[in-house]
């Protein structure tokens, strides 16, 4: 099934529109659906579907040929091959209308054969760039297309005129793949698979999510069983090392020093450069606190796995690999996932709610511009969410608790106390924001009602656009 990504074909729609010559970008992690959102987009175009694979570059070859031969001699198959790469390329631009060619998992053609984007730069720049071609060169190597076509040393570098990292599905999107599905249900397969088409089209919407869980991921069988390890091991050289990397981070070793002695290294030169690549692949992200203005030299630091299902099977399946492949899948998910499960889901919920903030200052429902969303820690404190705007000087402060029992006043003047550690001046503007899965007590919505406080249940973060009628700041 093909799920939103509205915007993406908007935008791939108004570079078709512009009715001059394109070289546009799209990569992206594996699964994320790259592939589906081309195909949407070409379903009602002219279009030349290429898909390279890691077979012989003379096989790729011929195979594009034909495929070329074909788009204007439909009826004819007579096994035509190019001489050169050279050839075929200088050949779309003599291709009727206005043609779309796709060439998918771009990554695989230039191993095999490296002269690739010179080559394709040399008949762009000599012929294609003044014909009527949308050329769409689409990757899943993250660090590969970033390093071979829009690094600046590369040689396509400066001829693409777009690109876009495809990234995973927004928590809203999820209610179309589970229909049926209550708002803390999508929440919480949220947290398991996060926003990856792939892998939310595995999981059955007629199945609870934990029979789910134990199918797809604990059984030696399951489709997502081993998914991590075919993901970085085709991506990475050592997965070992990268392996024990996320292991470490998914326990609760976030500090680089930390990091290092759990995963077993006594270098942490290597560790961090293990780490820019695991970066690199949108695998693991660094936090600082939301308040530091230069994030990139911040000392305060941490590492967490920004993949969902990656940090859930670092979490419980990897450590538990001998017990589930004994059969004891059920075992490990009553004894090891059930009783930390709804801890877990907290962790996605804090998540969940700085994109619900975003959401907010994008369709105006926020006094102040933020510059920045994003937790805040110190040694004494730590406040789930916060967006800041120091131009504006003013703050939004969350607290998330996902948990049986409605929030109450007690935690939003626990909130108010962790307010008074924050580096910020009394003149700052400050709103607060609670976020819970099992309602408010009546208290806390009258006062909340009051001093304009955002009281925010898994219903708003589910919802395709935030209630921009929320309290403002200051009301």
């Amino acid at each position: 099934m093909f799920v939103n990504r509205t915007a993406e074909l908007a935008r791939l729609q108004g570079r078709y529109e512009s009715q001059r010559a394109e070289l546009f970008v799209l990569y992206g992690r594996r699964r994320v659906g790259k592939t589906e959102l081309l195909r949407e987009f070409c379903r009602d175009k002219g279009h030349l579907f290429f898909v390279a694979t890691l077979s012989s570059d003379s096989d790729q070859l011929a195979t594009f040929s034909q495929m070329i031969w074909q788009y204007t001699h439909p009826e004819v198959d007579d096994g035509f091959t190019f001489p050169s790469w050279e050839a075929a390329f200088k050949a779309l631009a003599e291709l009727p209308g206005r043609p779309i060619v796709v060439i998918d998992e771009i990554t695989y053609l230039i191993a095999g054969n490296k002269a690739i984007p010179s080559i394709l730069q040399k008949v762009w720049d000599a012929q294609l760039s003044r014909s009527n071609l949308m050329l769409i060169l689409c990757g899943s190597y993250i660090g590969l297309i970033e390093r071979e076509i829009l690094a600046y040393r590369s040689a396509l570098y400066g001829r693409r005129s777009g690109s876009e990292l495809l990234l995973p599905l927004a928590l809203p999107s999820l209610a179309a793949f589970f229909p049926t599905a209550s708002p803390a249900q999508l929440i919480e397969t949220w947290a398991v698979l996060g926003g990856m088409p792939y892998y939310l089209s595995l999981f059955s919407h007629n199945q609870k999510l934990f029979d789910n869980i134990r199918t797809h991921i604990l059984h030696p069988q399951g489709t997502l069983y081993n998914e991590p390890l075919l993901l970085l091991v085709e991506e990475l050289r050592e997965p070992r090392n990268y392996f024990s990397i996320l292991r470490a981070i998914a326990s609760g070793h976030t500090r680089l020093n930390a990091i290092v002695q759990a995963a077993g290294f006594g270098d942490s030169s290597a560790t961090a450069r293990y780490l820019d690549v695991l970066q690199q692949l949108r695998v693991v992200r660094r936090q600082v606190p939301v308040t530091e203005r230069q994030p990139e030299k911040s000392k305060k630091g941490i590492y967490q796995i920004e993949d969902a299902f990656l940090n859930f099977w670092f979490r419980f399946v990897h450590p538990y690999h001998g017990s589930l492949e004994l059969g004891l899948a059920d075992a490990i998910f009553a004894q090891r996932v059930q009783p930390v499960f709804d801890a877990y889901v907290g962790y996605a919920l804090e998540e969940a709610a700085q994109d619900y903030v975003v959401r907010l200052a994008r369709n105006g429902a926020l006094s102040f511009v933020p510059e920045r969303v994003g937790r805040w820690w110190s040694n004494v404190a730590e406040i789930d969410v916060m967006a800041i705007s120091d131009t504006d000087k003013a703050i939004l402060v969350g607290e998330c608790k996902w948990s049986a029992k409605p929030v109450g006043l007690n935690i939003l003047i626990d909130l108010k106390h962790k307010v008074q550690a924050l580096p910020v001046t009394a003149d700052w503007q400050v709103t607060y924001a609670l976020f819970s899965k099992s309602g408010f007590t009546p208290d806390l919505a009258t006062l909340a009602q009051d001093e304009g406080i955002l009281l925010v249940g898994p219903t708003e973060l589910v919802a395709e656009r935030p209630d921009v009628s929320a309290p403002r700041p200051g009301r």
